[in-house]
């Protein structure tokens, strides 16, 4: 498969997880949290999608595309596991939480999330949906939407 083919079915599934995921939290309170904003697609999306929630945006650095810098009140900047501390001392709970932090390298990414994840359970409402480009550990491993070929993007549900 082509890079080109590859990009294009990996986007397509994370827009259709997003989709998927913001229909299964639609009876359901609480905000959104988008980790790891790069160029802003996936957080732009998640403003259509979810116009009417607060999103949460967490990143190292804020160098997305101009259309779609998140609200500075909604922007937390800096290392991941301090910025989910901030949002879990301030009472915040996350109905959907899409996880897409990377160094590019598979073994520290998946560390990463591996250690990442306790701290976005504190965060997340009881039944709340986490779609996520990397394994997380802790959480209830759903099918997610078909289509999506197993391994191209992972589907929790917070207990």
């Amino acid at each position: 498969m082509s890079r080109l083919d590859s990009m294009l079915r990996r986007l397509t599934a994370q827009r259709d997880g997003l989709n998927w995921a913001a229909e299964q939290i639609s009876q359901m309170d609480g905000d959104v949290l988008d980790m790891g904003l790069g160029n802003g697609r996936t957080y732009d999306h998640l403003r259509e999608i979810l116009a009417t929630r607060r999103i949460w945006v967490i990143d190292r650095v804020l160098q997305c595309h101009p259309s779609c810098v998140p609200p500075e009140k909604d922007f937390l900047q800096g290392e991941a596991k301090p910025m989910l501390e901030l949002l879990a001392a301030e009472g915040r709970k996350v109905a959907l939480a899409h996880y897409d932090f990377g160094f590019g390298v598979k073994e520290k990414d998946v560390a990463e999330a591996a250690a990442l994840s306790p701290f976005i359970a504190r965060v997340m409402v009881p039944g709340g949906i986490i779609v996520a480009g990397q394994p997380l550990t802790g959480f209830e491993e759903l099918d997610g939407p078909n289509g999506i070929p197993a391994g191209r993007y992972m589907f929790y549900r917070a207990g």
